[in-house]
């Protein structure tokens, strides 16, 4: 009786990638389309029809273990023994799958192999040293193929790598044992158009073209772009009020805080509401707390005591605590790698679509166009300051876009607190 496994089934976007392949391969696809679930019957392939080893490799350990759990479910048919400390199955035949993590560049060394994949390869941080020294060499006794599949990440190795797969028009070919793709998150029918057109609603264009278009961006790691565009806002010492002869109601305002830690700077920020111009900007750092929060309730008092969206993390609580027995109405804002990531996204997208002025300083746009997207092997996005700078002023102006762009504040008035 024969054997079956659970594999699933390619669609037409994988079908023509497992059609048109080479010895080397490299798939560059935008997030969902479906390269992970590709490389399942790629590794069983040589090792069920002809009894040959292969291997999977993943950026990190963390990003390994999920691959390796759905591995060992769907051969299990096939599996004569399972050792989850090695990543390695034993197959019936007596053919051998390993999976490896490349946290370290030598993994899979020694060894001899007829396919290796390489998962998320574009996050590898040592891809060229551990393809050209370690996994290159086990094809050898087999002339074995290998894979590269990821989404983009700049113009890395990996680009490189998809380079050699483009072929030149009329003239020779340098690589022709090399083939590359690109496909779009929508060559899966799986994935909806409309789930696809809402991720370009509300991501940054550069992050929509690289995570979902495959798209390979020069500058990878920018996150904000226009920003010298939008350096026109005019600054205000105090809050505009209503000329009731000229029949205008008064401004409303939004502040952002982002507290300072060690020899980071605390940065107030306020965005006027009425007319979506950041308008006042304080960053400062080395005194205490109290006087901290003596100068932004003298702020707030400025701008006719609007609401307060400070970050909560740390020390920050504490403060939120005595502004509230102050009567500062405070939504504490909790950093985590998600709401980080929610509230830059919505900057960014301000900029992109000319929503918000700002005022034209020099610490502000430095620290904007210094700041950096890093995507994770969980494929989540990381964003902050390059090693030895600060992002202080673009989190408090990032806290505050968002606090503005929530309808119901722009209905408080000056006399909330009155």
């Amino acid at each position: 009786m024969p054997t079956y496994l659970d594999l699933p089934r390619p669609h037409a976007g994988q079908k023509a990638i497992l059609r048109d392949r080479r010895r080397f391969n490299v798939l560059a696809c935008g997030r969902r389309f479906g390269k992970t679930s590709v490389a399942q019957p790629l590794l069983l392939e040589p090792a069920i029809k002809r009894g040959l080893p292969t291997a999977y490799f993943s950026p990190t350990y963390k990003t390994l273990t999920d691959v390796w759990r759905d591995m060992v479910r769907v051969a299990l048919p096939v599996t004569t023994s399972s050792n989850s400390s090695d990543h390695r199955l034993e197959l019936i035949n007596g053919s051998v799958i390993e999976m490896w993590s490349l946290d370290n560049p030598n993994a899979g060394r020694g060894r001899k192999y007829a396919r290796a994949i390489i998962d998320e390869a574009a996050m590898v941080r040592h891809l060229k040293e551990a393809w050209t020294a370690a996994i290159r060499p086990t094809l050898a006794d087999y002339e074995g193929d290998a894979y590269f599949l990821s989404t983009p990440k700049g113009l890395n190795y990996f680009y490189e790598l998809y380079m050699r797969g483009i072929k030149p028009e009329g003239q020779p070919d340098p690589h022709p044992d090399w083939i590359s793709w690109r496909r779009p998150t929508l060559d899966n029918p799986f994935i909806a158009a409309t789930e696809v057109e809402a991720a370009r609603l509300d991501l940054p264009e550069r992050i929509f073209a690289q995570e979902y278009l495959a798209e390979f961006l020069e500058n990878e790691g920018a996150v904000f772009r226009r920003v010298m565009e939008a350096c026109t806002a005019t600054p205000q010492a105090k809050a505009i009020p209503a000329d009731y002869n000229a029949g205008t109601p008064a401004h409303q305002y939004v502040m952002g805080v982002d507290w300072g830690k060690l020899n980071d700077y605390t940065v107030i920020t306020v965005i006027d509401t009425t007319t979506r111009e950041l308008v006042y900007l304080e960053r400062f750092n080395q005194i205490d707390y109290t006087l901290q929060r003596a100068r932004l309730m003298a702020v707030w008092e400025k701008f006719a005591r609007p609401p307060v969206y400070a970050e909560s993390n740390s020390i920050g609580l504490p403060v939120i605590e005595e502004l509230i027995k102050a009567e500062v109405y405070v939504v504490p804002f909790l950093t985590t790698n998600a709401s980080k990531a929610q509230v830059i996204e919505g900057l960014a997208l301000a900029f992109e679509q000319g929503s918000l002025q700002i005022l034209p300083d020099p610490i502000l746009t430095s620290e904007l166009l210094s700041y950096e997207a890093e995507r994770l092997p969980s494929g989540l996005l990381r964003y902050g300051a390059p090693e030895g700078k600060h992002d202080d002023t673009v989190m408090a102006l990032a806290i505050c876009w968002y606090g503005a762009s929530i309808p119901s504040q722009v209905e408080y008035g000056p006399d909330l607190w009155s």
